[in-house]
């Protein structure tokens, strides 16, 4: 039918550019914090780029869950205030008509959302943590910095070297300090360089320098002179500790567990979540056209904000086993969807949704 193509044909070009608009708040925001790490410390500066990729993957659900929502409910606004919809219901399209259309449309959407939501959002947390890992967990030689005291993650130890060459070869003016029950062991020399002995083992082997022991506060201390000098590099396997947010879906429901059921509930909500908002968004979308569409949005921005922050406490309460995992995962969502119902009935008797005597009256119970 005509007025179904013109439909999905607006909604496909209006749902492209929500969904770029929100990658690009998404691709910004993500950028400041990542990078705001790198420069803390606590990833390596060349992940940046991937750290970044793997988050906007493990996003990719909710955003396509508001695209979906925003861009029907922007599309059937501007039909009731262009009046196009009063033309098609005047034609003998009922509200109900427009759920085929905007289902046929939404099918693709959800689909790609079950598939980032029980495959993408685990798979971008679990490479993240590894990736995490794998910095937080390198050798010693990785931390030396020119100019810069860097402390072993491994053990006690802390490096100063003045500079170094690209390849990180070889070293000038070395400073390493480290405790040990109690003592100091200083080491001080002018130069070093890495090696690597036949078993695997990393050194730094400095050259030309002094050892300092002793215990502070004794004036007992010894002092060695040494033209070659060895310090074994430690270092750790990278391991990255799973949870639950960065497990596959079948390994949730291998081991059920409180938290790995709290989680398999809130990517199994998501889905769910996209059904009901797309419903929902049919009704909600109805505003005069003498007014304006202010009131519709506000009521769309609160309802998704509190859908998704219930759905966070629900998965919460069956992480803490306050709520039965069936209860969680099927209640909330029945009661939307009663919701919309209701809407939908409202809206085939000519009845308002919102009203501008509503939210006086709130405002002045306040």
């Amino acid at each position: 039918m005509i007025f179904e193509r013109s439909l999905q044909r607006e909604l496909a070009y209006t749902a492209g550019a929500v969904f770029m608009v929100l990658l690009t708040i998404m691709l910004t925001t993500m950028m400041i914090r990542i990078v705001g790490f790198a420069a803390s410390g606590q990833i390596d500066p060349r992940d940046v780029l991937v750290l970044i990729g793997l988050t906007v993957i493990g996003y990719l659900a909710v955003m396509l869950i508001v695209t979906l929502f925003v861009s029907i409910l922007f599309v059937l606004t501007r039909w009731y205030k262009d009046s196009e919809m009063v033309v098609w219901l005047a034609s003998g399209v009922s509200l109900t008509r427009l759920i085929k259309p905007i289902a046929v449309f939404s099918t693709p959407i959800i689909l790609m959302i079950v598939f980032f939501a029980f495959i993408g959002w685990p798979w971008s947390n679990a490479q993240s943590k590894l990736i995490r890992a794998r910095f937080q967990q390198r050798d010693e030689v990785s931390l030396l910095a020119p100019g810069q005291f860097r402390e072993s993650p491994t053990s006690h130890r802390v490096f100063f070297i003045e500079s170094m060459n690209p390849d990180k070869g070889r070293v000038d003016n070395v400073f390493v300090t480290s405790t040990e029950n109690g003592k100091v062991n200083v080491i001080v020399s002018k130069t070093g360089h890495t090696e690597t002995a036949k078993n695997g083992d990393r050194f730094v082997v400095l050259e030309n320098g002094r050892r300092y022991d002793g215990e502070p506060g004794h004036p007992d201390f010894r002092i060695t002179e040494f033209q070659r000098y060895g310090v074994k590099v430690q270092s750790q396997p990278v391991v990255a500790t799973p949870t639950a947010s960065s497990t596959s879906t079948p390994d949730l429901l291998r081991n059920p567990g409180g938290d790995n059921l709290g989680e398999f509930a809130w990517r199994a909500g998501l889905p769910l979540i996209a059904i009901n908002l797309m419903l929902l968004a049919i009704p909600l979308a109805y505003q005069n056209p003498r007014r304006g569409r202010t009131i519709n949005l506000v009521m769309a921005v609160l309802i998704y904000l509190t859908y998704s922050n219930l759905l966070n406490v629900v998965q919460s309460q069956i992480e803490q086993g306050k709520m039965p995992f069936g209860v969680g995962l099927v209640v909330l969502h029945v009661v939307v969807f009663a919701l919309v119902v209701f809407m939908f009935w409202l809206r085939v008797r000519n009845r308002p949704l919102f009203t501008r005597a509503m939210f006086q009256r709130t405002s002045q119970g306040s």
